[in-house]
């Protein structure tokens, strides 16, 4: 049976409030996604229908962060920032086991907006110079080897390495400008299975961009702020299915 009713009864957000406000990575996404589905979510309290949950992706996250924790340990560099030339080892610092943590992760408040700015990172590193870098697993499965991010859903990535790095330099933070996505692509094989998945690891540098962010949040502000829907995104899914069960609905003769 399912239980989903999509209505939530706390975090949501009153207008003309004087009182902080969060705001998660994925949130921010979502605005730019659609920032009526944005404002259905934090303002009416109702979410966007859940999607799949990625268990294999969720495994792979665990048993990196396993793998490279006890690297951090010792204070050496992993065998992947060897092979890559990587001038780091994994940033070690009970801080990290918060940043990573759905539902805390790296904050900062925003006093122009008062909205705290979260976002969970997968993982941290330092070089020689003192300088944190971001890095983000990811996990897939493709036939193809993935050595470059040149999609345009790939945008979203980017934006996620964006807004970790924003957060590190509002927390004062000394930060590299190089990000790093370590991307594990399970290769599918002609070959028997074998209770197991082969995958093909490569490193993937991203010099981020945070400066779009502190503009971004002033919208997002005025968005909640705003008693008015915003029009739907010409490329919202959720908004055209909406649009289209309404309008089947309303031409509908439930009486005959």
């Amino acid at each position: 049976m399912n239980k989903y009713s999509g209505k939530r009864k706390r975090n949501i957000y009153e207008s003309g409030t004087d009182t902080t406000f969060k705001i998660s990575r994925s949130k921010i996404e979502l605005f730019i996604d659609c920032a009526r589905c944005f404002f259905i979510d934090r303002r009416l309290g109702t979410d966007r229908p859940p999607g799949f949950p990625f268990n294999l992706n969720n495994a792979v996250d665990a048993f990196l962060k396993v793998e490279f924790d006890k690297y951090r340990l010792i204070s050496k560099p992993h065998p992947l920032m060897v092979e890559n030339d990587i001038d780091a080892i994994p940033y070690y610092d009970p801080i990290i086991n918060q940043w990573r943590e759905n539902f805390q992760g790296i904050q900062y408040l925003d006093e122009n907006t008062n909205l705290i700015i979260s976002g969970a990172v997968d993982d941290v590193w330092i070089n020689s110079e003192k300088e944190l870098i971001v890095v983000d697993y990811k996990a897939t499965s493709n036939s193809e080897t993935i050595n470059k991010l040149n999609d345009t859903w790939h945008n979203s990535y980017r934006r996620q390495m964006d807004i970790y790095q924003w957060l590190l330099i509002k927390n004062k933070f000394s930060v590299s400008p190089l990000t790093y996505f370590v991307y594990c692509n399970a290769k599918k094989r002609k070959i028997e299975f074998n209770n197991r998945l082969n995958f093909e690891i490569n490193l993937i540098p991203y010099e981020a961009n945070p400066t779009w962010v502190d503009a971004k949040i002033i919208e997002i502000k005025e968005c909640l702020e705003n008693n008015i829907l915003p029009e739907p995104s010409n490329y919202c899914d959720y908004c055209k299915y909406l649009n289209s069960v309404y309008s089947e609905i309303t031409d509908f003769d439930f009486f005959g």
